[in-house]
């Protein structure tokens, strides 16, 4: 049995919005900064960590691709959620005039996410690995011309000076990040106003209308599919995997019954995870909720 580390591994270095996550759901344990998703991934099935705190998609970019590859591969588990409003702050050296910038350094989603102060102030956009990474960058670079789109977080540890505040595009931009164990945890069926999610992935059997088939029993079920995505694998265009997120709890009847159809029409079928929902995603159903009886 491995040793507790009492360490939740992220992409990216200090200051990151994954670091800002794990700091927020997991106060009492130690964040371990990771070059890349795929080292982050290693180091929880490793053992070096306990806990990985994986973003999986945004309101405004979209998923994260790496992590839908990624994630069935590993054989790891989803043990949690995570929503966290994102706020990027325009950062530079000490003592830099928003006029001298040339260069705005950020994390791909960073930059997909706040494309219109970019677009407006004409400047290069170039891409980091992360966006406290870029942030560090900056700090070290002692270029007038460069600036960074990261967390406030970020401007604390590397000294840079914000010269706007939340320049993201839009108010709602939200990223749902996931908590992956090496083993799964499977929490009992719930009770009352409890809401569990379980996400999953399959391969629909190659016959007519299968996806279609495979469908129905959700909806005859009355089980609700927040998610359901598409992405090729082993590099083929007919190779079609399909992610996907239910609220229920496999043991739900309701649950039960949808899974044993899909599981008839699929040729692969495996849960990733079961876990609670975060209070987030009860927010945002109770909204939806009122928009549609008003």
């Amino acid at each position: 049995m491995t040793a507790s580390t009492n360490r939740i591994a992220f992409q990216g270095e200090f200051g990151a919005n994954s670091d800002m996550a794990c700091r927020d759901m997991f106060p009492a344990m130690e964040p371990l900064p990771c070059a890349t998703f795929e080292d982050a991934f290693n180091a929880l099935a490793q053992g070096e960590a306990d806990l990985a705190m994986i973003p999986i998609e945004n309101t405004i970019a979209g998923r994260v691709a790496d992590i839908h590859h990624l994630l069935p591969e590993s054989q790891l588990h989803i043990v949690g959620e995570y929503f966290m409003p994102i706020h990027f702050q325009l950062m530079a050296l000490p003592g830099v005039d928003r006029s001298e910038i040339r260069t705005v350094h950020s994390h791909v989603h960073a930059v997909g996410q706040c494309r219109k102060v970019v677009r407006a102030n004409g400047w290069k956009a170039v891409v980091a690995g992360d966006t406290a990474g870029a942030a560090r960058l900056v700090s070290e670079s002692n270029d007038r011309t460069m600036s960074a789109l990261a967390p406030r977080l970020a401007a604390e540890l590397y000294g840079l000076n914000i010269l706007q505040e939340n320049v993201e595009d839009t108010e709602t931009n939200v990223t749902r990040f996931v908590v992956l164990s090496r083993e799964a945890k499977i929490p009992p069926r719930p009770v009352a106003d409890e809401v569990v999610v379980t996400t999953f992935v399959f391969r629909v059997r190659n016959i007519p209308a299968a996806l279609y088939k495979a469908m129905g029993g959700f909806a005859t079920n009355g089980v609700n599919m927040t998610k359901l995505e598409s992405y090729q694998i082993g590099g083929k265009f007919f190779a079609t995997q399909f992610y996907a997120d239910i609220q229920g709890h496999p043991d739900e009847p309701p649950v039960a019954r949808a899974m044993e159809e899909l599981g008839f029409f699929s040729k692969e079928l495996r849960i990733l995870g079961v876990y609670p929902a975060h209070p987030f995603r009860l927010a945002q159903n109770g909204s939806h909720a009122e928009e549609v009886e008003g």
